[in-house]
């Protein structure tokens, strides 16, 4: 089979098309799964750029989705021919965070999916939304139940809340198409005009061009009457938390999901404290909660916006549009 490793100390130039040996069939408790897509995500970037620590020859990709080929004599839940979507953290299947890092994350510390048959357990996947493409379910594992999680899991969202999302990534937009199927007010932020009309497009309310509006989270306090938003889902880190804390209202939730800024210095948390509001870091989800995120998305009919797609070869050029911040919503590869 086809598949890509990843050489972190040459960075991008360090991925490499290889053959490798089929993995054969699988064992009582596991499934084999023809990968037909993946998507890009940051922590992708981080890994095949050599800031993860990954290994040499590792595997990168953290989402996969495909059909089941065969399954272990011991497995129930799936069946071959199912459309299936990888799980983020394989042992994570219920209840409170596990503490391992990212030792079981594919594409980190096991390999991942930038390849075209694995072998896993069962556990590792659950199906996908029903008619959904590939390429549109590989973006669930990460990016969607990363804003999945942030909104409905922590967040405890309800018809008629105010949400903060920034950018035009994949979380973001994920955020900002749950938001408004869920009957809440959704600001937008970002540098570009022409992204904050596509985000209009999807059902932003307000958009803020945080270039133009430097104390953006002024502007939004202002959208809200003066009470600040209910939700941020805050992708910036230290770049944009101190504007984050200032839009959001007086108990309000923000949930701490990114670090794609990382200039200057950390802002301090004192009107967190005043406004005694509610900062929760999270790390995408475990397996149930992506199978709640699937019956809900089968019922609400959100569907993700994946702006390219490129061949497992053109997985370098996809990086490089990722890291242009060229794109809108996800990047895909599709096998």
């Amino acid at each position: 089979m086809k598949a890509v490793t990843s050489h972190g100390t040459e960075g991008l130039d360090g991925l490499r098309l290889v053959d490798m040996d089929d993995p054969g069939t699988p064992g009582p408790s596991e499934v084999r799964v023809r990968i037909h897509a993946s998507s890009l995500n940051f922590h992708d970037l981080a890994v095949v750029m050599g800031h993860m620590g990954a290994p040499d020859g590792r595997i990168p990709m953290a989402d996969g989705a495909g059909v089941v080929e065969a399954i272990g004599a011991n497995v129930e839940e799936l069946a071959v021919g199912d459309h299936v979507v990888s799980t983020f953290f394989p042992n994570w299947l219920d209840g409170g965070p596990l503490p391992e890092g990212f030792a079981t994350v594919p594409g980190d510390g096991v390999d991942g999916f930038a390849r075209e048959v694995v072998l896993m357990p069962a556990t590792a996947f659950t199906r996908a939304p029903a008619g959904w493409s590939h390429a549109e379910a590989a973006t669930l594992t990460t990016a969607g139940l990363t804003a999945w999680r942030a909104l409905i899991v922590n967040g405890g969202l309800r018809p008629g809340d105010s949400v903060l999302v920034q950018g035009s990534g994949g979380v973001s937009v994920f955020a900002l198409q749950l938001a408004k199927a869920l009957g809440a007010t959704v600001i937008a932020t970002s540098s570009s005009d022409e992204k904050l009309e596509r985000l209009r497009a999807l059902g932003a309310d307000h958009a803020i061009n945080y270039r133009t509006h430097e104390k953006w989270g002024a502007v939004a306090r202002e959208l809200t009457g003066g009470r600040g938003v209910d939700h941020v889902v805050e992708v910036g880190g230290s770049g944009t938390l101190e504007q984050s804390i200032e839009a959001t209202r007086v108990g309000g939730h923000i949930a701490l999901i990114g670090v794609l800024t990382n200039r200057g210095t950390p802002s301090s948390a004192a009107g967190a404290i005043i406004r005694q509001q509610r900062l929760q870091g999270l790390v995408v989800g475990s397996r149930r909660h992506q199978q709640d995120m699937v019956r809900g998305l089968d019922i609400i009919g959100v569907r993700p916006v994946v702006d390219r797609s490129f061949p497992l070869a053109g997985i370098a050029d996809a990086f490089r549009l990722q890291q242009r911040g060229g794109h809108f919503g996800k990047i895909a590869l599709e096998l």
